[in-house]
Formats: C-alpha cells, structure tokens, sequence
C-alpha cells in the first residue's frame, strides 16, 4: 500500500494537519494507554453512529432492534464497565441483513455501507482491545473529548440536511482518524505502526463513503456545507485543548 498516495485526498479534503504539539505529546510513552482506550471507545463510537442512522432512516423495527441487540455486549463493557464478554461470537453474529421500511434511491447505499462500517469499526474495537490485554492495560471510563460534540453543534435541525450534515461530520472525523493514524504511527513501537498503518485503507474509503452519501441524499451541490463543516473541524484541532484524546486539539 502506498500510503502517501492513500494520504493525499484525505491531506486535501482536511483544512489543516495535526499539530506537532500533539504528536509530541500523544507519542510520549506514558501517554499510551489512555489513547488505547479512547481509540477503543472511538471505533464504538463510530459503529454506534452507523447503527443510528441505520436505525433512524431506513430499517423496519425489528431490523433495528437486532442491530441494537449486536452492540449490547461493546456498550455494556464500555459505559457499564461490565466484564469482558465474548467479543467474537458478538462480532459473528453480524450476519441478518436488514429489512427496510423506506425506498428512498439512497436506502440500499446506506445500508450497504454503513453495515460494512459497522463490521469493520467492531472488528477494529476487538483489535484493540486484545492490543490493550496483551500489554496489560484495563480498561477505565474516561470523559468524552469535545471533537465530535463540536462538530455535531454545526448539524442542521431541519432535514434531509440534518442527515447530509450527519454525513459530512461523519466524513470528517474519518478522515481526521486516517490522518492521525498515519501521523501517530513512525513514533510507536512496530506492533502499533503496523496495526495502525493497516486501518489507514478502511478509514479512507469511511469518510469518502459518508461523503458520497451526503451528495447522494442532498441532489445539490454541498461543497460550501462541507467547507463551512471543515473549518469548524480544523478550529477544534488547532485550538488549545486541556485533554489529551485521539481528537483533541493543541494540548495546552
């Protein structure tokens, strides 16, 4: 894989790169194990997101409720902090295809591609998970960052923009995530380089996927929305930040 090539649209879709600041500080050893853990939280978070648009545009109930049920066992150990389940017959039983109650010329795009995200983030919160147990981290509770709450601020009430603006963010914090694990990699140990070179390629096609999407639902030209949404990000991640996490800003 060719990684600077994989880099260039995303270096170009992003308004700024991530600060050295942070690269100076998220590189520090000490620091490894409370970025493993917001990673972990992160790749939920994500699959989180593609169920809920699943869920609110497009399945029928019993469809959604099945996807709800596959995230129970990663939310309980999450936010319940509930013993480690069986991530893997969790992550196998992703297997029924969704039902859908809208016919929208969008509806099987969204499912198809958000049902791959879900897979994949899922797939990726075990990989780092078993990371974490190999190196002797427990997972704890953390706060939030402020990243994605101030990107969502910018969402439109009214739609179908509240759902194009969802998927502009969402291509953001994507693209965001390939960026920093592409910038983080050189300075940690092979193990992580190579787990985090690996993601760079499915991270890639997420935020062009969400991107394509929102122009697909819109049926107008969204490039001043998704420029406007841009510089919102790049203040998040240039402006000082007191806590350290995968998306934060300058550290201050």
């Amino acid at each position: 894989m060719n990684t600077q090539t994989l880099l260039q649209p995303i270096q170009k879709f992003l308004h700024c790169q991530t600060p050295e600041a942070w690269i100076i500080e998220a590189r520090k050893p000490e620091n490894l194990p409370l970025l493993l853990t917001d990673h972990l939280v992160c790749e939920l978070k994500a699959a989180l997101t593609a169920t809920w648009l699943i869920r609110k545009y497009v399945a029928d109930k019993p469809s959604g409720k099945a996807i709800l049920e596959w995230l129970k066992p990663y939310e309980a150990f999450v936010y319940r902090e509930q013993p480690d389940p069986d991530f893997l017959s969790a992550h196998k039983g992703l297997s029924r295809p969704v039902t859908t109650a809208t016919d929208f010329a969008w509806t099987g795009s969204l499912v198809e591609k958000m049902m791959l995200l879900i897979k994949e983030e899922l797939h990726h919160f075990y990989q780092v998970w078993e990371i974490m147990q190999q190196r002797g981290i427990a997972y704890k509770k953390m706060t939030a960052s402020r990243y994605a709450k101030g990107l969502m601020r910018e969402v439109t009430t009214h739609e179908p923009m509240t759902l194009v603006d969802k998927l502009i963010c969402g291509a953001y914090i994507e693209a965001r995530s390939c960026e920093r694990f592409a910038a983080l990699a050189p300075y940690l140990d092979l193990e992580l380089e190579k787990f985090y070179l690996s993601l760079l390629r499915s991270e890639a096609r997420h935020y062009q996927d969400y991107l394509n999407l929102a122009r697909q639902i819109a049926q107008f030209d969204i490039s001043a929305r998704v420029q406007e949404i841009g510089r919102v990000e790049a203040e998040l991640i240039t402006s000082p930040d007191p806590e350290l996490r995968f998306h934060s800003g300058c550290p201050c």
